[in-house]
């Protein structure tokens, strides 16, 4: 077991009520009750899909079944018989069968041992039918849901025995490879729908397995030594497709069109003959069943003397032998004998055949049986022998009228179309969601899962993992090795990752991971756990000289946030991760999309940064072979806090020459931010001009705004502008998320992307002086006071965030950390709190620019009602910017840091 030729024994003997030669067949195989657990396995791991123990226990709960038919009760302990007076049985009691199997034999000593075995066969169908359920073999499958309709049809479970032939005959598509295992299952299942009155059905299941018998032993290597001797397979086919071919055209025969039953006998003549040929002198039983269809189709076609022979000595063969052929043998004679006209002996061959169906069930036989005995009795003018048969055969053919056959045949094609159409279905989806190298969801199915995430309102983590130099594995192992290297990583990508998460191939080397409801810091530690587990793999075993290792860049959602959108802030990192040195996760903060602490710095290449506060550290996050060869960044002193009081405090630093007058005098009451300058004589020499910028400091980025341009232009400006100005960066603002991929992808190292600002500047970045802080509410200030605070750091200045600033936290009193310290401009977002510059205006006396956004209330006009509350306010040392021009103001207030720490 699975099937072979114990099997075949036990099933045998099985078919001929040989119920005890069975069990003794089956004792050594293993009798573990369904009630007992199973023993673990070694390791706790899962227990495998055991066919063997599946067929072993199919074959034992068949037996059981066969026990009860005899006893008179069918598998879930109802009499066989209808009631019919005091003197039936009562049901079995399958609930103390039950308890008797889990307490122990012997447990009940006025138990029913009959109720116990009931319990029992339900529980082994059960077993097996779940053990067939989880196998992949689609061929053991079908075999066994084949057998087990068999098994209900025993129990007279017609209905659960349809269901099981239509779950079968949906499994077994006509793509499957021919074998001996085929051959029985189709055999199998031709003879559960001949048993249901399906006989066209069962006609071209048997056609089909005599087919795949001859395919089978055409082709080198379909059969197994196992398997037998081909011809004996095929032989044994022919026989059965014979057999079904003579009794539908008895059938047809009954029902009055000898026309159309002549084809039927003629063809089940040319397959018996066919089985003859093949059949080896050795195999009597095959032979005998062979002779008794070649003799049942030579009576249907009207040559009973040159059948009794033959038929005779059949009989007289299967005495001690297969039931089924023994009764067949004696109707066939029988009915070869009436049509001769020899009443009394076809009575005699006809009561024996009649005797033989009925004790071991064999209900088709059984029926023509009774049909042959009453059409007999009827010739003779018996009526009174032949009203019993009659009324025995109507009886038995109550439930089996034509309209329910109609109804069978039409919901057999239905059901076993819908399941093959289900089963197509999920094929197809598994086939579009599904990398077929590695068997992880596919970019499609990543795609539309962080749609269904977004929309939800959840704030998943997103994760982008590259393979580092895959195109190295690629040269050094091939491609074959490539891809096992793939298979490898995404292995260790399910395997560090929560049940929870999805981790899907996007595109090549390129993996993501969907993280729900997960900050970017728990994304972190999980992926750098990843990290850690690729690079402390054994890579040599597949043939790398060197590890693998991989990359990581990980965001973490914010509301209003798109796929689009999310993407393009972790592919951002992950390309900050790559040019930072490979080997590493780099992640972005949840609510600003900064990079936080332990990530890589947003400078390229070039100057090393100067000026970081605390809130803007970018320490990477490194393993630990490359932190001591980490290239150290020395450290340079901050300035010390300018004095409020000092002549170059404010506005001051960006002067000259003294203007006259002087800031802060537009009123008597007003103090001077400046000296008031003595009345100077007329110049005697030109103007001194403004000081230039000092030597080797690169100008100010050109601006491109992806506002109304597709990517191409984009990508093309951003082109010109590196050619022309190759010392200074490029920035992109205002640009859709496949730009900003597009710009990453093809400058690569050089790029730095801010997804929350929509922005990305190209090319070296100025070294950091001076330091400025962006303030804003909440809601849509955000996006504007990311891009003030991105178009300030690519100008050159520091940046420091302060968000969820509302002016009700100064009414009540000014926090000690409410203002960031040291800065030399303050850019405040004026949106819902338009109000904002004026208090914060009068809290300190550090330049501010104002910035009105068009998402106050409804009443805000498009961003005028704020641009009048800025305008009106009567705060000292506030500028306004034009609404929702935050990059205007990140430059504006940049270019007063730098001029100050210059």
């Amino acid at each position: 077991m699975p099937p072979g030729a114990l099997h075949h024994r036990v099933t045998a003997a099985l078919s001929n009520w040989r119920l005890d030669d069975a069990e003794e067949l089956l004792a050594d195989v293993g009798t573990d009750s369904p009630y007992v657990a199973p023993a673990p396995r070694d390791g706790g791991a899962d227990r495998p899909t055991d066919l063997g123990r599946a067929w072993a226990d199919t074959l034992r709960a068949e037996l059981l079944v066969r026990r009860l038919r005899q006893a008179g009760f069918t598998l879930v302990g109802d009499p066989v018989e209808p009631p019919s007076g005091a003197a039936v049985e009562p049901a079995l009691d399958l609930h103390a069968g039950v308890a008797e199997l889990i307490d122990g034999a012997g447990a009940s000593e006025d138990g029913d041992p009959r109720a116990s075995s009931a319990a029992l066969a339900i529980a082994l169908v059960r077993s097996a039918k779940a053990a067939f359920d989880a196998t992949a073999d689609e061929l053991q499958r079908a075999a066994g849901l084949a057998r087990h309709a068999r098994i209900e049809l025993l129990s007279r479970r017609t209905d659960a025995a349809m269901d099981e032939a239509v779950e079968a005959a949906s499994l077994l598509g006509p793509a499957m490879p021919p074998s001996a295992l085929l051959v029985q299952t189709l055999t199998d299942l031709a003879g559960v729908l001949a048993d249901l009155e399906l006989m066209p059905l069962a006609l071209d299941y048997q056609r089909r397995a005599h087919e795949t018998a001859v395919a089978a032993a055409a082709v080198p290597g379909a059969l197994r030594p196992e398997d037998g001797d081909p011809a004996l397979l095929v032989a044994r086919a022919a026989s059965s497709l014979g057999e079904l071919c003579a009794e539908f055209g008895e059938a047809l025969l009954d029902d009055g069109v000898p026309d159309a039953a002549e084809p039927h006998f003629a063809e089940a003549r040319t397959l018996a003959e066919q089985a003859l040929t093949l059949l080896p002198p050795e195999s009597a039983e095959a032979v005998v069943a062979a002779q008794v269809v070649h003799g049942w189709a030579l009576v249907g076609l009207g040559e009973h003397a040159a059948a009794a022979g033959p038929l005779r000595a059949a009989v007289h063969a299967t005495t001690a032998g297969d039931r089924a052929v023994h009764a067949a043998a004696l109707l066939a004679l029988g009915r070869a004998l009436r049509r001769q006209g020899n009443g009394r002996d076809a009575d005699e061959q006809l009561a024996q055949a009649l005797a033989t169906a009925t004790e071991h069930g064999l209900p088709r036989l059984r029926r023509a049986a009774l049909r042959e005995l009453c059409t007999l009795h009827a010739e003779l003018d018996d009526a009174g022998r032949a009203l019993p048969y009659l009324q025995a055969y109507l009886a038995d053919e109550l439930d089996r009228v034509d309209e329910r056959r109609t109804r069978w045949v039409e919901l057999f094609g239905r059901r076993k179309s819908l399941l093959e159409t289900e089963r197509a279905a999920g094929q197809l989806r598994r086939q579009a969601y599904e990398d077929p190298l590695t068997h992880l969801p596919n970019r499609r199915y990543a795609e539309a899962t962080l749609d269904g995430l977004l929309g939800s309102g959840t704030t998943p983590a997103l994760a982008v993992v590259d393979v580092d130099r895959f195109k190295e594995v690629n040269d050094a192992v091939g491609h074959a090795g490539g891809d096992d290297v793939l298979r490898r990583v995404a292995e260790i990508l399910v395997a560090g990752c929560r049940d929870t998460d999805e981790v899907c191939r996007w595109a090549g080397d390129e993996f993501v991971v969907l993280l729900p409801d997960t900050t970017a810091e728990q994304a972190e530690r999980a992926l750098e756990r990843c990290r850690r587990a690729v690079a402390e793999t054994d890579w040599a075993a597949l043939g790398l000289p060197v590890p693998v290792t991989i990359s990581v860049g990980i965001a973490s959602a914010t509301r209003g946030d798109d796929r689009r959108t999310l993407f393009a802030a972790a592919d951002g990192v992950l390309y900050d991760a790559k040019r930072t040195g490979r080997d590493r996760v780099v992640r972005l903060s949840a609510v600003t999309q900064t990079r936080a602490a332990g990530s890589p710095p947003d400078t390229l290449p070039g100057p090393a940064a100067t000026d970081r506060s605390p809130r803007d550290d970018t320490a990477a996050a490194r393993s630990p072979r490359e932190t001591a060869a980490a290239p150290a960044v020395p450290a340079v002193p901050v300035p010390p806090p300018a004095d409020p009081t000092a002549v170059s405090s404010g506005f001051a630093a960006l002067l000259v020459e003294p203007a006259d007058p002087p800031l802060g005098l537009g009123s008597p009451g007003e103090p001077a931010l400046a000296p008031v300058p003595p009345a100077a004589a007329p110049p005697v020499e030109p103007a001194v001009p403004p000081a230039a910028p000092a030597p080797g400091t690169p100008g100010e980025p050109d601006v491109i705004w992806g506002t109304g341009r597709s990517t191409e232009q984009v990508l093309a400006l951003v082109r010109e502008a590196r050619r022309q100005f190759p010392d200074r960066p490029a920035v992109v603002v205002r640009a859709p998320a496949e730009t900003l991929v597009a710009l990453a992808a093809e400058h690569d190292a050089c790029t730095t992307v801010d997804a929350a600002s929509m922005a990305a500047a190209v090319g070296p970045l100025p070294e950091p002086a001076g330091r400025i802080g962006v303030l804003c509410g909440v809601g849509g200030d955000l996006a504007v006071a990311a891009e003030a605070a991105f178009a300030a750091r690519v100008t050159g200045t520091a940046v420091v965030r302060v968000d969820d600033v509302g002016g009700s936290r100064f009414r009540a009193g000014l926090p000690g950390d409410a203002l960031p310290q040291d800065v030399d401009c303050l850019v405040v977002i004026a949106g819902l709190d338009a109000s904002l510059p004026g208090l914060v205006g009068v809290l300190t006396d550090v330049p501010i620019v104002a910035v009105p956004t068009s998402t106050g209330q409804p009443g805000s006009f498009g961003g005028f009602g704020a641009l009048l509350t800025v305008l009106t306010s009567a705060a000292p040392g506030v500028v306004v910017s034009n609404i929702d021009n935050g990059h205007a103001a990140g430059v504006f207030a940049a270019r007063v840091a730098r001029r100050t720490r210059r």
